[in-house]
């Protein structure tokens, strides 16, 4: 799927974990996990929306939306079986607004040109009684002048990213089993 959806990128993260459930318990639980409250998770996103926040009060405009970015802002891609699941999200996501692309459908991901694509991808594979659940963040920037931007952006959020990443590991796990 990753391969179908974004097979050239320039950034990716991955992790996983074993756990002691079918495929299809976990990748049932990415999306009801997905939209539930993670305080850290909540907390790193009010520490990245502060400026652009402080800026609309302070009377200034951007197109960041009233409510925190969230699950709500991807959009799904695809989900094969028991294996995998993907979502997608498209923009400018270093500026303070994120530089959000709506996308309707997977169709319109695939179609979509000039523009950075990230991908957030679960594969639930068996292995012996149990399960290698993993994730797989990509992100594509289609010329040179996103990609000089994309790049500090993403070394200062990778940490933050990977801890989000291992964290929703957990909870899927967690509400599977």
């Amino acid at each position: 799927m990753l391969e179908r959806y974004l097979p050239v990128h320039q950034f990716a993260e991955r992790h996983g974990l074993q756990v002691a459930a079918a495929p299809a318990q976990l990748l049932d639980q990415v999306a009801p996990v997905l939209q539930q409250a993670d305080p850290l998770v909540n907390k790193a996103i009010a520490l990245r929306e502060a400026p652009a926040r402080l800026w609309q009060k302070l009377g200034g405009r951007n197109a960041l939306p009233a409510r925190p970015f969230g699950l709500d802002d991807f959009t799904l891609l695809e989900r094969r079986g028991d294996g995998e699941l993907a979502f997608g999200l498209a923009g400018r996501f270093w500026q303070a607004d994120y530089g959000l692309h709506p996308v309707a459908n997977a169709d319109a991901f695939l179609n979509l040109q000039g523009v950075p694509k990230l991908v957030l991808h679960f594969s639930a594979s068996p292995h012996g009684n149990s399960t290698w659940l993993s994730t797989c963040t990509r992100v594509s920037c289609p010329d040179a002048a996103s990609l000089r931007r994309f790049r500090p952006y993403w070394l200062l959020i990778r940490p933050v990213s990977g801890l989000i990443r291992r964290r929703l590991l957990q909870r899927i796990a967690a509400a599977a089993t």
